[in-house]
């Protein structure tokens, strides 16, 4: 439900926060930081979002969604689709990292190094944990997984097959 009280662009965010994404069902657009800024254009609204990569060929189905949504509220949007700055793994909201653990997509890793935290590069030797069983004992088969922005690991102590989500 929708509150009445709220402005239409704090509507609108209440609304969008809910699309899931189209590839990864249980986490949603904004969660994974493709949702970027609502703003209000002469009693309309203009939403941007930025796609995990360029070329992610979810960004037709997230444009619909996110019409459809507002539409459905007697709300009109222009979708801009915006690439700088380009989307960056540090978007991913904690939740959305625990989200996708649990769905069996091993989130983004990150190294620690004094107080600064720092993406791991894509291709690392710091072993990526199985996120079925949390074993290190894992190996990457393919530098693409599902999608382009994922890499495909087998944990070596289960044996299952994982999706990395790649920091980048």
């Amino acid at each position: 439900m929708i509150a009445a009280d709220l402005s239409l662009v704090d509507r609108a965010w209440q609304l969008l926060e809910t699309i899931p994404d189209p590839e990864i069902p249980v986490v949603s657009i904004r969660e994974l930081g493709i949702l970027r800024e609502i703003k209000e254009r002469s009693g309309s609204l203009e939403v941007v979002i930025t796609p995990t990569y360029s070329g992610c060929p979810a960004m037709g189905q997230i444009e619909d969604d996110v019409r459809a949504a507002l539409a459905a509220h007697d709300m009109t949007a222009t979708v801009v689709l915006k690439l700088a700055p380009a989307w960056t793994t540090d978007w991913i909201t904690p939740e959305a990292s625990e989200k996708l653990k649990a769905y069996g997509i091993a989130p983004p890793q990150l190294a620690h190094h004094g107080n600064v935290v720092k993406l791991m590069p894509q291709r690392t030797a710091t072993a990526v944990p199985c996120p079925h069983c949390g074993s290190t004992d894992t190996t990457e088969t393919s530098h693409f997984g599902s999608t382009a922005c994922k890499a495909l690991y087998k944990c070596l102590a289960c044996m299952e097959p994982f999706d990395y989500f790649k920091p980048y």
